[in-house]
Formats: C-alpha cells, structure tokens, sequence
C-alpha cells in the first residue's frame, strides 16, 4: 500500500479533491466496480481503476505481473505520458534504449510515445500502480 503522502502528492499533482471526491473544477467522481473488471493477458492482469469516459484523459490500472516474467517481442508505443508505482515486487522496466530496475516503492516517470516494455524478473509477483494521460 502506498503511503497516504504519495497519496496526497499525487491528489494535488491531478488537482484531485480528497473532501468532495472530485476534482477542483466540482467534476462529479466516478466510482469503478474493480474485479468486475479485471482482464488477464499471457502473464501479465490488470485491472482498470477508472472508467473510460470521453473527455477523460487520465486512465489508471492496478496491474499484475507473474513472477520471472519477460515480455520478449512486447513492447507498447502509445500517446501520452505513463507514470509506474510499484507497490510489491520488482520491475525492469525498457523505455527506448534506457533500462531502469525497480523495487516496491519505487516509480517512474516517461513518455510513453516511446516503445516500452515491463517485465519481473523476480521470483515473487509484481504489482504496480500505472497512471496513463492520453491527450
């Protein structure tokens, strides 16, 4: 579980309004029946956290990834930016030519124009907390 401090940080980054549940324009909160929804694909589930409405830009998954998993041959190119929080496990994480290894409390931060692809490594489960923004 990710500390209620990151919680906040990200609340305010997304202009988020904790008390109403909405956002500080007064936009009414969606709530998501999340395992109604969960989607499993070769080694790798997720879970859409909010709903895919028009005009909404930001999309955010709770997705999982089997232990000792590499996604050969997989790589996503899409526009936008993605930001990854892992909240158990390890990730090794491919963004164009860059390699970036991370563990549980760790996050980062791309373009996700740029071809990327996600893998564990690790012999436990993955799970990370992605946050998408479409244009």
């Amino acid at each position: 579980m990710p500390p209620v401090a990151l919680i906040l940080q990200i609340s305010r980054a997304l202009k988020f309004n904790m008390a109403s549940g909405g956002s500080a324009d007064g936009q009414k909160a969606s709530a998501v029946r999340i395992k109604s929804h969960k989607r499993r694909v070769a080694s790798y589930a997720y879970m859409p956290l909010t709903k895919a409405t028009a005009g909404n830009h930001l999309r955010s998954y709770l997705v999982t990834i089997d232990a000792g998993t590499m996604h050969k041959g997989v790589e996503y190119k899409h526009e936008g930016e993605e930001f990854v929080y892992v909240l158990a496990g390890g990730l090794v994480i491919e963004i164009g030519a860059n390699v970036s290894v991370l563990s549980k409390g760790d996050s980062i931060h791309f373009n996700s124009g740029l071809y990327h692809k996600l893998s564990n490594p690790t012999e436990e489960t993955t799970e990370l907390l992605v946050i998408i923004y479409i244009p």
